[in-house]
């Protein structure tokens, strides 16, 4: 019998299926003060078996997520890296946009609770 997805399980399928064996690494940056900050400490990044399971942490405590999974242009549909944009409150903050040189493989945000 097949398993059962929680909705948190069901919304971090996609991303986790899509960097699964592979080298991506998931950044973490946070909503703070009005702005996007990243995660100082390179030591801090996630390799891409943690980056479904750190997340699910998260929103389990009421986090709001979006998570983009970005590729090189030169390599366009071979993830390279994982954004994942956490905050806190209702209001979603709009991620930051693709940075030239990079292409959106694919994007999917989790509203965050008060």
């Amino acid at each position: 019998m097949p398993r059962t997805l929680s909705a948190t399980q069901a919304f971090l399928a996609p991303l986790s299926k899509m960097i699964a064996g592979t080298e991506v690494e998931g950044h973490v940056i946070w909503w703070e003060d009005g702005q996007w900050a990243a995660q100082d400490d390179t030591t801090e990044l996630l390799d891409a078996e943690e980056v479904g399971f750190y997340a699910e942490g998260l929103l389990a405590e009421g986090f709001g997520l979006t998570w983009q999974v970005l590729a090189d242009a030169a390599y366009p549909g071979e993830p390279a890296v994982a954004l994942l944009f956490f905050w806190q409150g209702r209001e979603t903050p709009s991620a930051l946009p693709v940075q030239d040189g990079w292409q959106l493989c694919a994007e999917a945000t989790w509203p965050g609770k008060a």
